[in-house]
């Protein structure tokens, strides 16, 4: 198993688009509603000031992307502030965004998504420093095999964060997120069945980031992950 699976960060990118109407969706299934801290009503984002537990990184769109996976409350998941990279170092400050948005009182592994700057060769180990409220953590990604060509095709894509962690990434409405349903794991691969609902959502189109977490640990070697459902058919192999 290579350095960046054992890695983990996360993401979530807000982009202006043509709003209709507007609903909180979760990436996971089975959500708890929002609520505080102590068991009551609705609350405001977490009050943490330091990053809980490790952060990890996972590439994505063939080397165009990272997901950065942080830990905490799956409806709240950190946006970036900014991004800069100094040779194969790239620093990137997380913030927790709306102050005022309510969220879930769960902590899992979640994922927000980070352009790679210019410069960077995404064929050479790659650092990154993540500065998350007060605290400050590292993450590593081995190199890819080979640089991505072109611009993106805003297809599906996947990357390691661990052992049993992938991020995936797909594009869609900002408010209404891929809700797993079931994953069934074989030697090379997953099928990871997603809820298809009807539900109000805004009409923008962007990045989104869901962290699989699959039943079982993956060896070393090819892994393909197929999507079904919520209109996310398609098969994508897994970037180590």
């Amino acid at each position: 198993m290579t350095a960046s699976r054992m890695r983990i960060v996360l993401s979530a990118l807000a982009l202006a688009g043509a709003t209709l109407l507007v609903a909180g969706c979760t990436a996971t299934p089975e959500a708890p509603a929002p609520t505080s801290k102590d068991g009551g009503a609705a609350t405001t984002a977490p009050d943490d000031d330091v990053i809980g537990g490790d952060v990890e990184a996972a590439w994505l769109d063939g080397g165009r992307a990272i997901g950065v996976v942080t830990w905490g409350s799956s409806t709240c998941v950190p946006i970036v502030d900014d991004v800069s990279a100094d040779g194969q170092m790239i620093s990137v400050a997380l913030s927790d965004g709306d102050e005022n948005q309510p969220c879930t009182n769960d902590l899992v592994p979640r994922a927000t998504f980070v352009a790679v700057p210019e410069g960077v060769d995404v064929t050479q180990d790659v650092e990154l420093a993540i500065a998350y409220g007060t605290g400050t953590e590292d993450a590593d990604l081995d190199g890819l095999a080979e640089a991505p060509a072109g611009m993106s095709e805003n297809a599906p894509s996947a990357g390691w964060f661990a052992d049993d962690g992938i991020v995936l990434l797909t594009y869609g409405s900002s408010t209404c997120q891929p809700l797993i349903e079931d994953i069934e794991q074989s030697d090379a691969g997953a099928t990871v069945t997603f809820k298809t609902t009807d539900r109000p959502c805004t009409m923008d189109f962007v990045p989104r980031l869901t962290t699989i977490t699959l039943p079982m640990e993956h060896d070393d070697g090819p892994f393909e992950l197929t999507l079904v459902g919520d209109n996310l058919d398609a098969t994508v192999a897994v970037l180590d």
